[in-house]
């Protein structure tokens, strides 16, 4: 697949991004896209990008543009030793170009970064209302390994 490339997402890609992450279910609950992104968007994407232990990341298909992305956050902990872990969150791909291994691609592209920052590990969370989420990433030799929690502060759908 020569014509992918992986780049840190720029303000730009904003708008697509937040589509990107509205194109299901789940995420056209909690997300609002169009022309007029609400500037907590872009707030964000200046947090992540002027944080050095974040990378926003997309994928681009030659004729295609941005279709997919993903977040890495980089977090030392004391546990092994002192060492750093990587976490995957907002991992999308267009829906028009599912089922091509566009997702593998760019999961090994955040691994290879992690493993490039010293991570020993990559972990990630997918909400049980993804099957083919949960499938893919075990297919990828992710382990289903611990149960999550979550305690929400603010009303939210999911």
């Amino acid at each position: 697949m020569s014509d992918l490339s992986f780049r840190h997402a720029r303000r730009e890609d904003l708008p697509r991004l937040v589509e990107l992450l509205a194109d299901d279910s789940l995420g056209s609950a909690r997300e609002v896209s169009g022309a007029t992104l609400a500037p907590t968007y872009d707030e964000a994407f200046g947090a992540i990008d002027a944080d050095p232990h974040q990378e926003l990341v997309v994928l681009e298909l030659e004729g295609s543009g941005v279709v997919g992305m993903l977040q890495i956050t980089y977090t030392p902990y004391l546990t092994y030793q002192g060492g750093w872990r990587a976490t995957v969150e907002s991992v999308r791909i267009a829906r028009s170009e599912r089922g091509q291994g566009l997702g593998r691609a760019l999961m090994e592209d955040a691994m290879d970064r992690a493993r490039r920052r010293g991570c020993h590990m990559l972990q990630l969370t997918t909400d049980r209302r993804r099957p083919d989420a949960v499938r893919f990433y075990e297919g990828m030799g992710f382990v289903n390994s611990h149960d999550g929690f979550k305690h929400r502060f603010a009303a939210e759908t999911d």
